[in-house]
């Protein structure tokens, strides 16, 4: 049963020749491949506090443990709007990457319901108890991230529909993940880890750049204007690289400026595989994944 727990979250599949277990199930369900970038989120937060020498693990571990489920509740929340509204069908690219919770019949609605639910429960529980702990902006960040990622996808607001998407996905991941973590630990963030907050905000916002770079098409069929959609597939992907080139423009600014240590030039080392990355966004849209493959 581990190493089905290993493959879900490196893949969010499981062969098809291994036993669904229960674990692994939920796993699926909560898309918990992805939860690496919530984890660094907090890791960066959590490093940027110990650097002005305001760590405490158990109180970090709890911030870790909060945000975790939050992501979790988020991937549950887009997946039961998203079928709800019609976006998420057989054909659509959601179903293809990954089995999903409903339309592979994985859990019923109402007990995505409940699990959405009881994540959410248990985050108010560590919010409250952390806001008794650091103070109200603790809830703050909370509330603020909860809004801007259940909007994501549900009405009134719908982000995702309204090209908004990628910046909510940026507040998220970037400024409220990585200066709330800072808060429970110092108790205060200074302007300089809002902008060190940036670099990663912008690296998630690439990523789900390219990927609905990759749908466009069937997003804008089905009426969902992400950024790509609205952008036009040219200026998505100009935009895209300059995030790219932004990333490491002000990690080296921050780094010269004094507001992170020389040890942060170490994304440097990237550079070749960023550099990969550019070139292949110039390029035409591959007709195959085989094609894709040969470019990356």
């Amino acid at each position: 049963m581990i190493s089905n727990w290993v493959d879900v979250v490196r893949t969010c599949n499981i062969a098809p020749d291994k036993k669904m277990d229960l674990v692994s199930k939920w796993l699926i369900i909560t898309r918990s491949c992805v939860f690496s970038m919530t984890f660094l989120s907090a890791l960066i937060g959590g490093m940027l506090a110990a650097l002005d020498g305001s760590f405490f693990f158990g109180r970090w571990l709890l911030v870790l443990l909060g945000l975790i489920l939050a992501h979790a509740a988020n991937n549950m929340v887009n997946d039961l709007f998203d079928v709800q509204q019609g976006v998420d069908t057989g054909d659509y690219p959601r179903a293809a990457y990954a089995p999903h919770p409903l339309l592979d019949g994985l859990v019923s609605r109402n007990g995505l319901l409940a699990a959405i639910l009881a994540c959410n429960l248990l985050d108010f529980v560590i919010a409250v108890y952390l806001t008794h702990l650091c103070g109200w902006p603790v809830m703050a960040f909370a509330v603020g991230g909860l809004l801007t990622s259940v909007f994501y996808v549900a009405p009134p607001l719908k982000l995702k529909h309204r090209g908004l998407g990628e910046l909510a996905i940026f507040l998220i991941w970037g400024p409220l993940m990585i200066a709330g973590t800072y808060y429970v630990l110092a108790g205060s963030v200074p302007a300089g880890v809002w902008i060190a907050s940036v670099p990663y905000g912008l690296a998630v916002t690439v990523a789900l750049m390219g990927k609905h770079l990759d749908k466009a098409d069937k997003d804008e069929a089905k009426g969902v204007k992400t950024l790509p959609v609205a952008l036009g597939r040219d200026r998505a992907l100009r935009a895209t690289q300059l995030m790219v080139w932004a990333f490491y423009l002000v990690i080296v600014g921050l780094t010269a400026a004094g507001g992170l240590p020389w040890l942060a030039l170490l994304t440097l080392i990237s550079l070749p595989q960023a550099t990969r990355f550019l070139i292949v966004l110039s390029q035409p849209m591959p007709a195959t994944p085989q094609e894709a493959f040969s470019l990356a």
